[in-house]
């Protein structure tokens, strides 16, 4: 049994095993996001941020970080950036790399995008009950195919194309990876990213159920 709470843009909240998992928590000044500050985080156990552009929360992720003790696990040069900013517990790793922590093993995963320190990524979150992907910022790419290795229950993917995937470039990652469930994010933010769910549904067909969370809105299995 899992929750999963969209936050807009790409940011989410998972609830699983008893733990809190923020992904790129971005808040402040989100126009998607159905919390007022990052203080309507109560708690949270692990932080997750992909990378260090604005729209993916790291101020935001140093807040809830701070008043919550969560551990934060970001590629190593923007762990040291969290460090920077006293951060009690960060943990760092890199791609490929996967790392544990309070009984969830996440792996660092490619993602093809730009960044200011360090290299963007996503991550797989694995639990005994499921394996979330969380693409980050990132084209379509080939090595998406070993993905489908993995099992991936629900795959969080942009399709607002731009700064990343486009619908067809998403439909067509939903056909490497293999999901079970795919999540679109990081589209309708801003008028760049503007992008047809009806459509990118379609464009999947069969391959995955696909599924549009409203901000706020809640996916439980």
């Amino acid at each position: 049994m899992f929750e999963l709470r969209f936050l807009g843009h790409a940011a989410f909240e998972l609830k699983i095993g008893g733990k809190t998992i923020l992904f790129d928590p971005w808040i402040n000044g989100n126009p998607q996001s159905p919390l007022a500050s990052p203080n309507d985080i109560d708690s949270a156990d692990i932080v997750l941020v992909t990378h260090d552009h604005a729209d993916h929360g790291f101020d935001d992720a140093v807040s809830i970080a701070k008043r919550t003790r969560a551990t934060v696990v970001a590629v190593a040069e923007l762990a040291n950036r969290f460090r920077d900013e006293g951060i009690a517990k960060v943990v760092s790793g890199n791609i490929g790399g996967t790392i544990g922590t309070g009984g969830i093993r996440i792996t660092f995963v490619p993602a093809i995008h730009s960044c200011g320190v360090g290299v963007p990524c996503g991550f797989i979150v694995r639990h005994p009950d499921i394996s979330l992907y969380h693409a980050g910022d990132t084209a379509l790419f080939s090595d998406m195919a070993f993905l489908a290795d993995e099992k991936i229950d629900v795959a969080l993917l942009p399709i607002g194309g731009t700064f990343t995937m486009d619908i067809r470039a998403a439909a067509k990652a939903v056909e490497l990876i293999r999901p079970k469930t795919v999540i679109p994010m990081h589209y309708g933010t801003f008028p760049a990213i503007v992008a047809d769910t009806i459509e990118f549904s379609r464009l999947v067909g069969t391959r995955a159920r696909t599924k549009e969370l409203v901000p706020g809105s809640v996916l439980a299995l």
